[in-house]
């Protein structure tokens, strides 16, 4: 297997940054290159812990890796494009929640397809079973939590 000499002398984090990076890269440019609403990597990110749930801003706050500021401009932002209603919780005044509109599962639907398209990118670049191994070893408890 050829290796990638800006790879060779990365230890395990900055490998799983770097790829990690490349794919959500990869996958932003493409959807922005395809469709006329701009969704960056964070409103992803927000999107994707919404879609076909209801959480409150508060929930999201402890469930998203993003800070309480940033998931409010964030999904103040997807409102403004049309992706995601805010709405005020029953019998809680302070507490609001979240939803997809219809433009917004449509739009993550889609990036779903390419998501998926990446994925079988590469698998047929490292094989299938690679890929497989792979995701496993992620989905395994490292102990580091």
């Amino acid at each position: 297997m050829v290796s990638n000499v800006k790879l060779q002398n990365l230890d395990l984090i900055d490998l799983l940054s770097d790829r990690h990076n490349l794919m959500r890269n990869k996958l932003e440019k493409t959807w922005n290159d395809h469709s006329n609403i701009y969704i960056s990597n964070s409103e992803w990110y927000i999107i994707a812990h919404i879609y076909k749930k209801q959480p409150t801003i508060s929930n999201l706050t402890k469930n998203a890796e993003i800070s309480r500021q940033a998931i409010h401009k964030h999904v103040k932002n997807l409102a403004e494009k049309g992706l995601v209603e805010i709405k005020n919780v029953e019998y809680n005044k302070k507490e609001k929640y979240i939803q997809l509109t219809i433009l917004g599962e449509k739009c993550y639907e889609k990036y779903i397809v390419l998501k998926t398209r990446l994925e079988n990118t590469v698998a047929k670049k490292i094989g299938t079973e690679q890929v497989n191994v792979l995701k496993n070893l992620l989905e395994v408890d490292w102990g580091i939590e």
